[in-house]
């Protein structure tokens, strides 16, 4: 362990620096919120704490205790203890009860194990004030999860596989992936260089699991078949992933031309998109939790002229009557038209990261003499105890709107306050409004409001820039 005190940075931590800041997963220096790291006791998350420790992360350990292998789970969180311990890192230990989980929910053992440890997880992101959850998915991980989505049959978003960053809804959980572009045998390599031991799970050996199969089978026979083929189906995904951009945009293009007062007229959809409207509507429906089964039968129904039938998904249901598809039915709440113009929830204990990249980060009021002056109006300042409560969110703006800017007196339109930043119809289209109990607190890029702004009684405070 001593070796972690070397001046000078291992290779694959340079690499892990490198990433974290082309993809601007993480922050850190003073007043950065804490990451949250999974766990486990394997190289790869072994080796992901051990290098964000050396990079001056402000690290805390996260280790889930599944009791499902008997001496070697007490073993894995013995071993995590260790490691946190020499590093100086605080850690915490859950034991959870899987059976009691599988009983109560009908999941297998594996979800079971997933929602428990990622309900856990969010949970401390809370307490901790975290940043974001980082885990240790590296390249044969993503490997593996491609030909799986690939061999289940996937759209588009299934061929990009895991990405460096995701967040779990609006105001929900971020995760990251540091190591997405490591393999297996530089993780390795790395913790011998540094003389740090990891422990292996027997089960990972096991052929019963698909993951398993894939590792050990399919990709050395694709190795053997083609050399390199694992670097030509991550190339693959990388080009995917930068055309899911452009895809993404015309699928919200799509929303807002079809989806009016939550309804969809499939005849019109049909006429003008042809064969492409089976994609269409897949991609418009799939984040209420409809399948592509049951989109092929919502068309399949809709080109025989079928009327009354309703289609069911977790998260809405839709009925189909003479060409239009209803999906405010059974009591729903209605849609919006255009699903990026919905309010989005926010908590600002963390980084926001939808619909904007705001970067959140907590002082004490000392540090507020160091602020430039003016703020750029990429910036906000805000009293900590009005940040931690009450119910904010990021919403367009609307006719009507008012503010009152800091530095001037009585509320202003928000169209007047367009008018002097020079924004055209765009632009004001596009602009997000930061809201706390109705109120608008900050307009991102434009002009911020007096309201709960650093003053005398003032302890700590949050700033806000756009990332």
């Amino acid at each position: 362990m001593d070796n972690l005190n070397s001046p000078s940075l291992h290779p694959f931590e340079a690499s892990v620096d490198a990433f974290i800041a082309s993809r601007r997963l993480l922050r850190r220096g003073c007043g950065a919120a804490p990451v949250l790291v999974g766990v486990s006791g394997g190289a790869d998350s072994i080796a992901l704490l051990a290098a964000l420790h050396t990079l001056g992360f402000d690290v805390r350990a996260a280790h889930c205790n599944f009791h499902l292998r008997g001496s070697e789970s007490l073993r894995d969180m013995h071993h995590v203890e260790a490691i946190c311990s020499r590093l100086g890192v605080d850690l915490y230990v859950k034991d959870f009860n899987v059976e009691a989980r599988r009983r109560a929910s009908g999941e297998s053992t594996e979800m079971a194990c997933r929602s428990l440890r990622y309900a856990w997880f969010a949970s401390l992101l809370d307490r901790e004030r975290a940043q974001a959850l980082a885990v240790g998915h590296h390249r044969e991980d993503q490997a593996e999860t491609l030909l799986l989505n690939l061999m289940r049959g996937t759209g588009p978003a299934g061929l990009v596989g895991m990405k460096p960053r995701r967040t779990d809804g609006p105001g929900g959980s971020t995760i990251v992936r540091p190591l997405l572009e490591s393999s297996r045998s530089e993780i390795e390599q790395y913790l011998l260089d540094r003389n740090i031991q990891w422990v292996v799970d027997s089960s990972n050996s096991a052929d019963e699991y698909r993951r398993n199969r894939i590792r050990h089978h399919l990709l050395p026979l694709m190795e053997e078949l083609i050399p390199g083929a694992l670097d030509g189906l991550l190339r693959t995904a990388a080009q995917v992933d930068d055309a899911m951009d452009l895809y993404l945009s015309q699928i919200e293009a799509f929303r807002s031309r079809f989806i009016i007062a939550g309804r969809i007229d499939l005849s019109e959809l049909v006429r003008e998109l042809g064969p492409r409207a089976r994609m269409a509507l897949w991609e418009m429906l799939r984040p209420m939790g409809f399948n592509m089964t049951q989109i092929r039968n919502i068309l399949d129904a809709q080109a025989s002229g079928a009327s009354g039938l309703t289609f069911t998904a977790p998260a809405r249901t839709a009925e189909l009557s003479r060409g239009i598809l209803d999906l405010n039915s059974r009591g729903a709440a209605p849609l919006p038209v255009a699903s990026a113009a919905a309010p989005v929830l926010v908590d600002l204990r963390r980084d926001v990261v939808l619909p904007l990249r705001i970067a959140v980060t907590l002082r004490p009021v000392a540090a507020f003499a160091e602020e430039l002056m003016p703020p750029s109006p990429k910036v906000a300042f805000i009293d900590a105890d009005a940040a931690e409560t009450g119910t904010w969110e990021l919403r367009r703006w609307r006719h009507g709107d008012r503010m009152t800017p800091f530095g001037m007196r009585g509320s202003k339109l928000v169209s007047d306050i367009f008018a002097l930043a020079r924004m055209d119809a765009r632009a004001k289209r596009e602009a997000w409004l930061l809201v706390r109990n109705g109120e608008i607190v900050w307009i991102p890029g434009v002009k911020r409001s007096a309201l709960f702004a650093v003053g005398p009684g003032t302890r700590r405070y949050v700033r806000l820039e756009i990332d």
